[in-house]
Formats: structure tokens, C-alpha cells, sequence
């Protein structure tokens, strides 16, 4: 009897053990059930997300500051400042873009409903539109402003906040407009794919499906009029060898770190106005940055020819940016997976001039406080040759001078004593409280006070 009850014994303990080995194989190898359970974990992280009594996109509390601070008032850009963000009320954290003077003062805010937004929407990597952020704004002049929830869609809100049109194409990250009115807009596909229609048997070397990054371009009235395969130009330019860095070697296996192999998170048209400043490129040439393989490129739309592209300088950079003279803006985030980006210094503003193959940094300099954010991040080159830096993930937006010293900044309040608001956007238009009070929804005078809670970008 004892010797059958020890044999129940071991055969249980073979079970736990061979379970144990297959289980840390089939995580390694990809094998079954890992893709069930690896659904299952990116569903409980969104459910997560949308049940959460915080913000969407919460960031570490660095400075004990809040609000506005203007150091040197007579150096600030004039203008009004675009943040995006999330604020609470009494129906809990929602996404917000709001418009402040330079004191500070709320003169507009959007509040949106994400679920309202895109009622009935969702997509693998985007989830639920209740647990999104927003990522990527253009406003114009009458108020109305274009907007995309990360990883849903794109839309266009009234001053009011009324939905006019939405596109659910996964979009993200950007939104930039062209001369012809049109936009080009960050986007992806709405399930993994391992296969496109330029390369129906899959694309070589990637044996798993994937995030398929697409540049959009949209028209005015919010109709999809083209998509671009990112994978698709680096295959078809030669450009694949730079794939190889978002694999995992130590695995020994080629397994990709995770299914965003590109993550693209910008597209800028180069305006026909700055053209004839770039002589490798022409108006409509588009520039793209993808963080996770450290790539930035110039490429015609047209034709698919990548004419330039660029990886050393950069780690997991942002918002590369047409500056004029040539001159190329990248917000180089540096991320070094240290606190505070303390090893390798912090992030960074660099310029290149892609016809002279020249470099140098724009910020930070000698006389810059710290400044750092390891993953988002946005960047303004403003007319007066000032700086407008988003720095995301410590929850504030500095405006700094040529020489580094910062003129003006905002703060945004923490939510508990270790955690703050991440701030998606910080963005200057050239425009003026009166330019705004016509707008229907604008508060009157006197102007709410944005601490709780210029030759910049024009509303075009």
C-alpha cells in the first residue's frame, strides 16, 4: 500500500516536473500554448489599464514644482501652448488638450470620451478605446483640432469637442499636415500580420507575425487615400539589415523582442516653402523615424526611394523635425535604462544636415539643468530660435533658449506623492486669447488656472 502510495507520489512530481521543463521551453521556443497565454496577459494588462483609478500613461514624479514658471519672460516665444495630457474630475482621469497663456492661464480645453470617440472599436495592440491615450494633435485656426487615440484611430473634434469625421486605422504617435491640406499620420495594422501584399509569402527572415507599421495618408475630409508598408520600403531599399537589432541573440533561437519590430513614431511632409533648403529631397518627401530599430529616413511617397537614412546617432528617438538649412531636429531619447538617464547624460536635441553629412547637438548645453524622458518626447524649433521640449515622462514642457537655459516651463500637478500625468504633446501656435474667445465652448474671462489640474506652430 505505502509502495503504490509513493508511486502516486513520483508520478505526480514526474508530471510537475515535466510541466515545469515544457512550460519554460514553450516560452522560449514560441511554442503552444504561448501564444494563448500571451494574448491572455495583454488582455489582463488592458483590462488593467481601463480599471485603473489613474491616468492612462502615468509617469514618475521629478520635480517638486508645479504650474508655471517663467525665468526670463522677455525671451518667451510669443503664442499660445497646446498640452496634451490627462486631467480628473468628477467622472475620474480622462484625456484632455488644453491651451494655455504663458501665466498659465486655461484659455480652451477639449475633455474627450474616448469610448464616445470610437464607440465599438477596438484592435489587438489598441485594446479598448476607454484605456487609451492621446497621441498626435494638429489644431486649427477655427478651434477644431485633429487627434488620435494610440492605436485606434484619428479624428477631427469641433471647438466643442463634437466628433466631424474618424478614420479607426490604428493610428498613433503623429499627425502632420501637408500643403494641400492632406495629413500624414503615424499608423498600424489592426491584427499582427507575417505577410503583406508585396510579399504575400511573408517577409524574409520574420517567421512570426508582427505589428505592421503604415505610414497614412488621410485627406482633409478624413477619407484614407493611401497606406504605406514600412516593412514593405525597408525591404524593397535594401534596408533590412537594420531589423537584425529589435532581435534577441541570448535566446539563441532569433526570436524578436517583442511583435513591435519597428515602431514607428513620426511622419513629417517636407513643405514646398523649405525645399529648396534640403538639395537631397524634394516638397512631399516624407520623414520617418522608427524608435525600436534606431532609424530615421527620407523617403518620395511616389516612388518608395528611401533617398537618406541615418541609425548611429540616435537610441530610440522621436520627432525628427525639417528645421531649414538643410538641417534635420531628432529628439534623441537616449534611453539608457538607467534612472534619470544618468549614464549617458540624459536626452538630447541633434541636428543633422543630411547634403554635408554634418552632425552637432542643439541641447543640451553647458548651462542646461538635467533632461530626460526614456521613452515619448516631442520637440519645437520655435522663430525666435528658441526650444520647445516635451520632456513626457517627468510631466512637463520647458521652453529653452539657444544657449540652454530654460525661459519658460510648465509642470503638471502629481496625483500621488511618487507618480504624475505623463504629457504627450507641448506644442506653441502663433495665436492670441482674442484669436480664441470667438470660438463657441471658450471660457470667458477670467481664464482657469492650468497649474491645478511666440512664432510657434500656426493653426493652419
Amino acid at each position: 500500500m505505502r509502495s503504490f502510495t509513493f508511486a502516486r507520489v513520483g508520478f505526480a512530481l514526474s508530471l510537475m516536473v515535466i510541466a515545469f521543463v515544457y512550460g519554460f521551453a514553450a516560452r522560449w521556443h514560441g511554442w503552444f500554448p504561448n501564444d494563448f497565454l500571451e494574448q491572455a496577459s495583454q488582455q489582463a494588462t488592458r483590462l488593467r489599464k481601463v480599471w485603473s483609478p489613474g491616468p492612462a500613461a502615468p509617469a514618475p514624479h521629478v520635480y517638486d514644482r508645479t504650474g508655471v514658471r517663467v525665468p526670463r519672460p522677455d525671451s518667451v516665444q510669443p503664442g499660445i501652448t497646446l498640452l496634451v495630457s490627462s486631467w480628473e474630475d468628477e467622472d475620474g482621469w480622462k484625456p484632455e488638450l488644453r491651451l494655455i497663456d504663458h501665466q498659465g492661464r486655461v484659455l480652451h480645453r477639449w475633455r474627450v470620451d474616448r469610448k464616445d470617440l470610437f464607440s465599438g472599436s477596438s484592435t489587438s495592440r489598441g485594446g479598448l478605446p476607454s484605456g487609451r491615450i492621446l497621441h498626435g494633435s494638429h489644431l486649427f485656426p477655427n478651434g477644431d483640432v485633429v487627434v488620435n487615440l494610440a492605436y485606434i484611430g484619428t479624428a477631427r473634434l469641433d471647438a466643442c469637442g463634437n466628433v466631424l469625421w474618424r478614420l479607426p486605422q490604428g493610428s498613433h504617435h503623429s499627425v502632420e499636415r501637408a500643403d494641400d491640406g492632406s495629413f500624414w499620420i503615424s499608423g498600424t495594422r489592426l491584427e499582427p500580420r507575417a505577410r503583406s501584399d508585396r510579399y504575400p509569402n511573408g517577409f524574409p527572415g520574420i517567421d512570426e507575425p508582427t505589428w505592421l507599421d503604415q505610414i497614412l495618408h488621410v485627406s482633409a475630409d478624413g477619407t484614407l487615400l493611401d497606406k504605406i508598408g514600412v516593412l514593405d520600403l525597408l525591404y524593397a531599399n535594401d534596408l533590412e539589415r537594420y531589423i537584425v537589432q529589435e532581435y534577441q541573440p541570448e535566446a539563441g533561437t532569433g526570436d524578436l523582442r517583442s511583435k513591435d519590430l519597428t515602431h514607428m513614431n513620426d511622419v513629417e511632409p517636407l513643405s514646398s516653402s523649405m525645399a529648396d533648403e534640403y538639395p537631397l529631397f524634394e516638397a512631399g518627401d516624407l520623414l520617418v523615424s522608427l524608435r525600436d530599430i534606431h532609424l530615421v529616413f527620407v523617403v518620395d511617397p511616389q516612388s518608395k526611394t528611401i533617398k537618406w537614412h541615418v541609425s548611429a546617432p540616435f537610441i530610440q528617438q522621436h520627432d525628427p523635425d525639417f528645421i531649414g538649412d538643410g538641417w534635420i531636429g531628432v529628439f534623441d531619447n537616449r534611453d539608457d535604462f538607467v534612472k534619470r538617464g544618468k549614464m549617458l547624460g540624459g536626452s538630447r536635441i541633434v541636428a543633422l544636415q543630411p547634403h554635408t553629412d554634418s552632425t552637432r547637438v542643439l541641447f543640451p548645453t553647458r548651462h542646461s539643468a538635467p533632461f530626460y524622458t526614456d521613452v515619448r518626447g516631442k520637440w519645437q524649433q520655435l522663430e525666435n530660435g528658441n526650444m520647445l521640449l516635451t520632456e513626457a515622462m517627468a510631466g512637463r514642457v520647458v521652453e529653452v533658449a539657444p544657449d540652454g537655459r530654460a525661459v519658460w516651463e510648465w509642470v503638471k500637478d502629481p496625483y500621488t506623492e511618487s507618480k504624475v500625468p505623463a504629457v504627450l504633446e507641448g506644442t506653441r501656435y502663433d495665436l492670441s486669447p482674442d484669436e480664441i474667445r470667438p470660438w463657441s465652448c471658450s471660457p470667458a474671462p477670467p481664464f482657469q488656472d492650468s497649474s491645478r489640474s511666440t512664432g510657434g506652430h500656426q493653426a493652419s
